[in-house]
């Protein structure tokens, strides 16, 4: 196996890589290195690979073999645990301005076993212009052997004059059925469960990963599936807005609390404070800087629970108008067809447009820290038919 098995439907971003890492072993053993540059950007919708992307090219870089899979270098590039590759992911809001002041720091040091030093944003967009800006620097004047790989969904999420000093690399979403085969040679999923997850995600790899091994997953989209078909009028809208939200708290607290807990007793155990009644003020700070990461964190989990059901719920109306126009493309849900149908010829192709577009603008204004329940209840009452009722 290779490093590069993962990135399915992707062959010609795959050869850019490639091709890269042999001109770096080549800029290694003393050659020029034409085609190998120190900064890159991967760009690509949600779904279509841009971390794994990444890190392949990342153990590439480091493997003498140019990315086989099988050795020490491979391996624990991939797996983030190489002591030269850096994986940046935050599970915040943003990255701030510290946390990129520390990492130009360590960017800036030599490689202390492999052949670069590479750094990996995973999430580039959600870093602010300040942070940006100091991360700037770095990659217009890099040291000899650092790489920075930086992911974000487009290059518009990225500051103008960071994605004009990276070579971008743009990925599509993949065929689904390359995730159903994928889920199935590497997970061992059932085909037609793989199947089933791979179109219900629309090609997501790590979505349809996930419906194809949770049931709960599946039932809570089918739950979100039968907003579409099931509003009547203003009180429905309002009542299924907040469901959905409250879905997505519940979810929230239940991934999170055991994690909230074992941080906060690990870090009373390290400051010495366990089963003190009332830690003294030096440990209050710091537990009180805790309690706002993780509140910040669910914060942001429970707008990518949210996000997600909307874009599982627009799948509904994109099916709609394939059935509308006649298109003569497969159905993301298959299984609701008459539903799907009924909706079909009770609508018109502009009026399944709209509710598209009225999904579209609660997910950018949830982006942009828009009350999510003020966000969805816009948008249900949007979703209503005309008249209020559906005949």
């Amino acid at each position: 196996m290779s490093v590069w098995e993962d990135l399915v439907g992707q062959d010609q971003p795959v050869a850019v890589l490639q091709r890269a890492a042999r001109a770096a072993a080549d800029a290694v053993a003393g050659g020029a290195g034409t085609g190998m540059t120190h900064a890159w950007l991967f760009t690509g919708p949600p779904g279509s690979g841009r971390s794994t992307a990444a890190r392949a090219f990342a153990a590439a870089l480091q493997c003498e073999r140019g990315g086989c899979g099988d050795c020490h270098a491979c391996r624990t590039a991939v797996g983030g645990s190489h002591a030269d590759v850096e994986v940046v992911s935050t599970e915040q809001l943003s990255i701030v301005i510290k946390e990129t002041r520390e990492l130009v720091q360590r960017a800036a040091r030599h490689p202390s076993q492999g052949r670069w030093r590479v750094v990996l944003v995973e999430d580039a967009d959600r870093m602010g212009d300040r942070a940006a800006n100091v991360l700037l620097k770095s990659i217009e004047e890099p040291p000899a052997r650092t790489v920075w790989l930086l992911c974000a969904p487009s290059p518009d999420d990225v500051l103008v004059t960071i994605r004009s000093r990276c070579r971008a690399l743009r990925l599509r979403v993949p065929p689904v059925q390359a995730v159903a085969d994928l889920l199935v040679r590497r997970d061992g999923v059932d085909p037609p469960m793989a199947a089933f997850a791979a179109r219900a995600a629309q090609s997501h790899i790590g979505l349809a990963r996930w419906l194809a091994r949770d049931e709960g997953a599946r039932n809570r989209r089918r739950e979100v599936l039968r907003i579409a078909f099931e509003l009547r009028g203003v009180t429905d809208a309002i009542n299924r807005a907040g469901d959905l939200v409250d879905v997505a708290a519940e979810e929230s607290v239940a991934a999170l609390a055991e994690r909230d807990g074992a941080e906060r007793s690990a870090l009373l155990h390290s400051l010495g404070a366990d089963g003190v009644a009332t830690p003294p003020p030096a440990v209050r700070g710091q537990l009180n800087q805790l309690e706002k990461d993780q509140k910040s964190r669910a914060t942001r989990f429970k707008r990518d629970v949210v996000d997600r059901a909307l874009q599982d719920l627009v799948s509904v109306y994109r099916d709609v108008l394939v059935l509308q126009l006649g298109a003569g493309v497969e159905l993301v849900n298959p299984s609701m067809r008459d539903d799907l149908l009924a909706v079909a010829r009770a609508g018109t192709a502009e009026a399944t447009l709209g509710h598209m577009d009225a999904i579209g603008q609660a997910r950018t204004r949830i982006g942009l820290a828009v009350n999510p329940l003020l966000s969805v209840e816009a948008m249900a009452l949007a979703l209503l038919p005309a008249g209020g009722s559906r005949a």
